[in-house]
Parts: structure tokens; sequence; C-alpha cells
């Protein structure tokens, strides 16, 4: 009886393997070993940077917070606990966005939130 070598099962998982690396560079996709291991570490990377990125989108909101708040005269630290005093819970995502895309309303939430801090 002949040994038995896989064939077409090992070649299907190299195909995989290598499928998953196609946009690495030099033997990093055409060498079984190498690809392999080049897999395993991106997907690591891919599965911890989908976490950081939330913490990234934080910091990008309370720039932009930051920026359109000072330019209506007040800092991010007063514009936020004018806020909570006042009553208003928007998110930093929302805050952002209005920031960005509708700069009168966020003027507006600025004054009210520093109205609130001096009464």
């Amino acid at each position: 009886m002949p040994r038995a070598r896989s064939g077409r099962v090992s070649h299907n998982r190299h195909k995989k393997v290598l499928e998953l690396t196609k946009g690495h560079s030099g033997s990093r996709h055409h060498v079984y070993r190498t690809a392999h291991e080049s897999m395993l570490h991106a997907l690591d990377y891919a599965y911890c940077h989908r976490r950081e990125r939330k913490g990234d989108f934080r910091r990008l909101w309370i720039t932009r917070i930051n920026a359109a708040s000072r330019a209506n005269g007040c800092s991010y630290s007063q514009f936020v606990a004018g806020l909570r005093v006042a009553g208003i819970s928007l998110n930093r995502k929302v805050l952002a966005d209005m920031a960005v895309r509708d700069p009168e309303s966020f003027s507006k939430l600025v004054e009210s939130a520093r109205a609130s801090l001096t009464s």
C-alpha cells in the first residue's frame, strides 16, 4: 500500500496561508514557513490594534473638541466640566462631530457650559 502524503490537504492549507499573506514583502508571502509566521504576527497585531483603535478615536475626538472649544474661548476641561454642571450629557463622539459639522450649535453649547460654570 502506498504512503499517503495528504497532498491535497496540505496544498489547500498552504494556499490559504499564502493568500492571507498576499501583501507581505519578500519571502513572507512566497515561502510557506515564513509566510505562516508572518500571518500569525499579522493576526496578532490586528487583534491588538482593534482594541487600540477605540483609544485612538477617543484621543482624536478630544483633540477636535479642544480645538473647537478654544476657538470659542474656553478650554477643553472647562467645557466638559461646564457641560457636566449644566446637565448636558453628550458623548465625545457626538461633540466632535458637532464641532466639525455644525460649529454654530457647538458654540451655543460652549456658551451654555461657560454660563453654568460662572453661575
